[in-house]
């Protein structure tokens, strides 16, 4: 198992708003952004919600957009956000 570190973890737009905060600090020993979303489910309540496997959600890590299999490092930025459409 992988040695727990922090990441700083920020929300935008419809995530935010549901959970009430724009960012935190995580202490984490997930490897990758799939993981850490699946932590984050596990807290239940508005995490389990907002976050959801059914539910789209884009990532980023270090401000660029990234799938889930992106490998996570200690001090890392990674952001949440709902898809953004255009018109």
């Amino acid at each position: 198992m992988s040695a727990e570190f922090e990441l700083r973890v920020r929300y935008f737009a419809s995530i935010r708003e549901a959970l009430g905060r724009g960012d935190e600090t995580v202490r984490t020993r997930a490897t990758t952004l799939g993981e850490l979303r699946d932590e984050l489910i596990a807290r239940g309540g508005a995490y389990a919600e907002v976050l959801a496997r059914q539910r789209p959600v884009r990532l980023a890590l270090n401000q660029d957009l990234r799938d889930e299999s992106a490998a996570l490092v200690a001090g890392a930025e990674v952001a949440f956000f709902p898809p953004v459409t255009g018109g």
